[in-house]
């Protein structure tokens, strides 16, 4: 079904609409034309084909109350004839693409063509080949059927090119594979609720059917299209499909056109279905792009991210920032490019690109040169026309071996690292109840250095009991006995309980006996109807009186009024209204209040002080919430104006103040104080009272008594940070933020300040990393705007979970802690794999070079590089990528935006390893014939056997990158690097298996690997100068770092790529965004995490001229360039490392400019 292309699967509905269009009283396509109209057009068309809404209930079979009967015939019935509602996704890539993906790598491409022409010339025998004046070298103990060999190395060439691009092909598809496994589980997570049968029940989006009731809610995201049948105050932002982002009220004779895709921002209400999938309106637009969109991601996304980031962003914007909430929007649809770890990957990895296009050039320059003057001027050969192709063919061998230098040189592993590593954690944090949306954020969040949570919910339990109550005049501080409430107050509190209250939420009986009943819908609600059944009341007997479709008004709760009222006609058609809140806000509205008798009496502001001090504060101190409920009666005519709300919500009568707990969830405590331990401030952000906030702040640990900290409530925060013209100014920011722990009272909006004012401050060296947890639909923009937006799984809205790029399943905050774990355990898995790719990186480079230099034939040959490239970018990146992570980690700071990714400790295991191996090479290389009494293999002629001597250096070679993969494990210069070895199966299982292979390659790879079989005591040398590898390490780990100023670090972002991309672009706004865009992503290279364009890349800045100028620092001055330049071309080592990171040293003239 799943592979089904769209125009099929729309051709077969609309055959079987044609042959069933008789079942039901409307057709597919009648149904669809009508979801097409908008607003009155649509009215009046309902009106004039079907009557009204219920006429299409009755046609589509189904009843506006009781739903569909849900029997299985029917349902399957109706996904016959209507479609199921799901979006067929576009077709993942196969395995042959990803193949020419792969093989479109520009240094493979070069390889490819060099071997096919060193291939060809193998074949080709001229006449002159006998004629011994031709080239010195070819003399000797060239024979026969060693010429017939030539064909070999080009072959074994091309054979490691077709298993590098299979390895790579293979990593990316399973990578496909396993993000296609994460979108479907984050799909089927998406249930939805319905009415079948007359029980409301939840289930999986893609299981509805036309004709369903669904009951739609402040927060959802709707899932199929449908008309408004009844209820309160609904308001649908449609920017998704319109781009007009103000919010549309719907009501059953204005508008009654509910579209999927589209968020539902206030109210609640019902809908009938018509139109699910690929007929409705998204799926409409879907099909017009083809297939659902790019990806699977995008599949039910994609409509909505064009313009969610703008309709999220209009909010909060309305209010505070008026004029700039465009340029706002426009810099917060750029923000989440590119993370901080792939922002230094890329610096790096051109760096080192550049260096190795350098290196390889300079090798192929100077064996051209050599043999020319040596065979042309030295010993004076004339060039013989028939000697051209021997010629040509030490030309090309000289190419290969540049082209060799250049492979090893450019870290391809990096990005593969980074992938693994990252799809590991993505895996592993699935069990740790981290359901990862965007991949990046796991690596951000290693970083965090601020936390700003909610309360309700992420800290505490979310199961709301009320624990003390204010009624009559008493303050009882436990529930009280149902006999000491008078009966008239009693009635009064449970009709404005159990009418004034979501009909959705529900107190049901406990799943298995013992445990707690289960609480359904908003749980402060659940916290009151649980009050009520204390009281030993039934709140179901008022509703059944008094059922949803009869209630008059009502103003549902939203975070402006903080309140909820609704109103009903009382049987001698006068008007009763019930309002609930928060107590501070019902409490300024109320001029009476109910007397222990069930009487009202006067209620004056004076009562309303000593009321707030002597019951509201004590309560709140004792951290609970505290809620008033009161209710106000109208005459029934002249009828009040409803419209009105200023003068319907005021005088009411105050029936009782409720405090409500809601606990602290047990483990929370220790998982802040683990946060607070690794360097990160938690602060807490809540809708609540302020004296409740602090008592839990004290709770969890967050403050601690006699610390010098702020707590402030929204207003307060906002008086001090606008000026007197009420702007936001970033310097008054600065002065709060550092000591504020807890916001109190604040609206979305000020969360939102808060996060960004973080964000964009420069008071402390390091910028703040700033991770947000949010459940409701106003935090949609303070999660968008946060590094790490956390939503909450269970109690979560879809638009928050939209805006999120983690979704916490439990809606636990000290998941977020294992978040931090996992994010620093990317962090370090990609150091040590850095670690150890460097190493081999600079000694196959420099043995490379010198050895072209001084021998005329690189002593690792293309195919043993080749070999190499694959063990230590392939292989090592799974070994290094997946090391489980450690509490340790939690014990160490955050490292912040600006720390390189190559510490001065790794630098000096880099060098220090580096000066091990190539000493030991070199020694090898022009004595080890004398030591192991063998023929030497330098200066072997063009197609000479394989001599033992060079099979002795590439095998040492190998053991020792095998040995120091070991030492790699560890980049904090700890002293044991088994530590914890066989936590990683791995790990081992990579080492043991690079080492047999090796064993295969060595004894049985001969020719295509220019091997010579090796004896056991030549093995035994060559595993032992390994082993010193681990000796070497404790040595170096010794030296201690502090004094070797000289070392420079890699791999850091410069001040200038960190000022955000706002205020740069503060002044320059008519900047082309498309331009931004491209500033932003300059090498996309790790953003698709695909190798190709890197090396496309570095391959045109080479052919651009002689200025190697990355293209991710288009912003740098002249002098750097050429200081750059003048460092990369003198070959010795040091230069390279200064080389490495001249550009992160750039003098100041040139960080500023850009």
């Amino acid at each position: 079904m799943g592979d089904m292309t769209n125009s099929d699967f729309y051709s077969k509905n609309q055959r079987n609409e044609s042959s069933h269009g008789g079942e039901f009283g409307c057709t597919l396509e009648e149904l669809r034309s009508l979801m097409e109209l908008r607003g009155t057009e649509a009215v009046v068309k309902i009106k004039e084909t079907y009557g009204d809404t219920e006429a299409i209930c009755r046609r589509l079979k189904t009843s506006p109350v009781e739903g569909l009967p849900g029997t299985a015939s029917d349902l399957e019935k109706r996904k016959q004839i209507f479609g199921q509602n799901f979006i067929p996704p576009k077709k993942p890539k196969t395995f042959l693409q990803l193949v020419w993906e792969a093989l479109q790598d520009v240094t493979l491409i070069i390889l490819e063509i060099a071997a096919i022409i060193s291939l060809g010339l193998s074949f080709y025998h001229p006449p002159g080949e006998s004629s011994e004046g031709c080239a010195t070298a070819q003399a000797g103990a060239e024979d026969e059927g060693e010429a017939e060999a030539g064909w070999i190395e080009g072959a074994a060439i091309l054979l490691s090119v077709i298993c590098v691009v299979l390895v790579t092909a293979f990593n990316d598809w399973s990578k496909e594979k396993q993000f296609r496994g994460l979108q479907s589980r984050i799909e089927q997570e998406q249930k939805f609720t319905v009415v079948r049968a007359s029980q409301v029940v939840q289930i999986p989006v893609a299981e509805i059917v036309v004709g369903d009731i669904a009951q739609i809610k402040y927060g959802d995201l709707l899932p199929a299209d449908g008309l408004f049948i009844q209820g309160n105050d609904l308001k649908i932002d449609e920017s998704s499909l319109t781009g007009e982002s103000d919010q549309v009220r719907k009501s059953v004779d204005k508008d009654p056109m509910l579209l999927s895709g589209t968020h539902v921002m206030e109210g609640s209400g019902r809908m009938v279905v018509t139109a699910v999938g690929v007929n409705s309106q998204t799926g409409i637009i879907f099909t017009l792009l083809g297939a659902g969109g790019e990806e699977e991601e995008k599949k039910d996304k994609k409509a909505k991210q064009q313009d969610g980031a703008a309709a999220m962003e209009m909010q909060p914007l309305k209010s505070a920032e008026g004029g700039d909430a465009d340029d706002k929007k426009k810099a917060n649809m750029h923000k989440k490019e590119k993370s901080v770890l792939q922002g230094k990957l890329t610096k790096l990895a051109v760096q080192i690109g550049k260096a190795g296009l350098v290196m390889s050039a300079i090798t192929v320059i100077i064996l051209v040169l050599y043999f020319t003057v040596d065979t042309f001027v030295v010993n004076k050969k004339p060039w013989l026309p028939e000697c051209t192709p021997v010629y040509v063919q030490y030309f090309v061998k000289f190419f290969i071996i540049g082209v060799t230098v250049l492979v090893v040189a450019v870290p391809e592993g990096l990005p593969l690292a980074v992938t693994i590593s990252l799809a590991y954690s993505v895996k592993k944090m699935m069990k740790d109840n981290n359901l990862v949306r965007h991949l990046d954020a796991c690596e951000t969040m290693g970083n965090a250095t601020a936390i700003c949570s909610d309360k309700t919910g992420t800290l505490t339990t979310n199961r709301m009991t009320v624990v003390q109550a204010y009624i009559g005049d008493v303050h009882y501080k436990e529930i009280p006995e149902p006999s000491s409430v008078n009966a008239k107050t009693m009635e009064l509190l449970v009709h404005a309980i159990a009418i004034n209250s979501a009909y959705t939420t529900k107190i049901l009986p406990p799943e298995k006996e013992g445990a707690l009943p289960r609480q359904v819908g908003n749980k402060t609600e659940c916290g009151l109807l649980g009050f009520v059944m204390d009281l030993k009341q039934d709140y179901e007997a008022v509703r059944s009186q008094m059922p949803e479709e009869k209630l008059y008004k009502v103003y549902t709760f939203n975070s402006v009024r903080k309140s909820m009222s609704t109103v009903i006609k009382l049987p001698d058609e006068s008007f009763r209204m019930y309002s609930k809140g928060a107590s501070e806000i019902v409490l300024k509205k109320c001029c009476k209040i109910l007397t222990g008798a069930g009487e009202p009496r006067v209620f004056r502001p004076r009562d309303r002080d000593e009321m707030v001090k002597k019951v509201i504060e004590p309560m709140a101190c004792d951290g609970l919430r505290t809620i008033c409920v009161g209710y106000r009666d109208f005459p029934s005519s002249p009828e009040p104006d409803w419209d009105n709300e200023n003068d319907i919500l005021n005088d009411l009568t105050c029936i009782c103040v409720v405090g409500i707990e809601d606990p602290v969830r047990p483990e929370v405590p220790e998982a802040i104080r683990k946060c607070q331990r690794a360097g990160i401030t938690v602060r807490m952000v809540t809708g609540d009272n302020i004296n409740t906030a602090r008592a839990i702040a004290i709770k969890c640990g967050i403050i601690h008594p006699g610390e010098d900290f702020l707590c402030l409530e929204g207003k307060e925060f906002n008086r001090r940070i606008r000026n007197e013209k009420g702007e936001i100014e970033q310097e008054r920011i600065d002065k709060i933020w550092p000591k504020l722990r807890v916001l109190a009272r604040s609206s979305p909006t000020d969360k939102h300040t808060l996060v960004k004012g973080i964000i964009d401050s420069t008071h402390t060296e390091q910028r703040q990393v700033v991770a947000v947890t949010g459940d409701g639909t106003n935090d949609g923009p303070a999660l968008k705007k946060a590094d790490v937006g956390f939503a909450m799984g269970i109690a979560g809205t879809d638009v928050a979970k939209e805006a999120s790029d983690i979704i916490l399943t439990d809606d636990n905050f000290s998941s977020i802690v294992k978040a931090v774990m996992w994010g620093r355990n990317v962090y370090d898995s990609i150091s040590k794999f850095l670690q150890f790719q460097l190493t081999v990186n600079v000694v196959a480079v420099i043995v490379a070079f010198t050895g072209a230099c001084i021998t005329q034939d690189s002593p690792l040959k293309a195919v043993q590089m080749l070999w190499v490239n694959l063990i230590m970018d392939t292989f090592a990146s799974l070994a290094l990528a997946t090391e489980p992570p450690t509490e340790s980690l939690l014990l160490r700071k955050p490292y912040g935006r600006n720390k390189p990714l190559i510490s001065r400790t790794m630098m000096k295991n880099i060098l220090g390893h580096a000066v091990y191996q190539l000493t030991l090479i070199f020694t090898l290389l022009f004595v080890g014939e004398k030591m192991f009494q063998i023929d030497s293999g330098r200066n072997a002629p063009l197609h000479s056997p394989p001599s033992e001597h060079y099979t002795i250096i590439f095998n040492t070679f190998v053991m020792m990158q095998l040995f120091n993969e070991i030492n790699a494990r560890k980049i904090h210069g700890e002293r044991n690097v088994f530590d914890g070895i066989f936590r990683n199966p791995i790990f081992c299982t990579i080492v043991l298996g690079t080492f047999a292979i090796q064993i295969v390659i060595v004894q049985f790879g001969g020719k295509p690997f220019s091997c010579a079989p090796l004896q056991l005591d030549q093995w035994m040398w060559c595993i032992f100068i390994g082993l010193g590898e681990l000796v070497w390490g404790q040595v170096i780990a010794t030296i201690p770092t502090s004094r070797l100023k000289f070392l420079k670090e890699a791999g850091r972002l410069t001040q200038k790529e960190e000022i955000p991309e706002e205020e740069l672009n503060e002044d320059v706004e008519e900047i082309d965004h498309a331009e931004r865009e491209l500033r932003r992503g300059q090498i996309l290279w790790f953003r698709g995490l695909n190798r190709i364009q890197t090396q496309i890349e570095v391959v045109n800045t080479f052919k651009s001229g002689a200025s190697f100028q990355g293209a991710l620092r288009r912003q740098s001055s002249v002098t750097s360039q050429s200081q750059d330049v003048a460092n990369l071309s003198s070959p010795s080592r040091v230069s390279l490392s200064n080389a490495l990171s001249s550009p992160t040293s750039l003098p100041p003239a040139a960080a500023g400019q850009g």
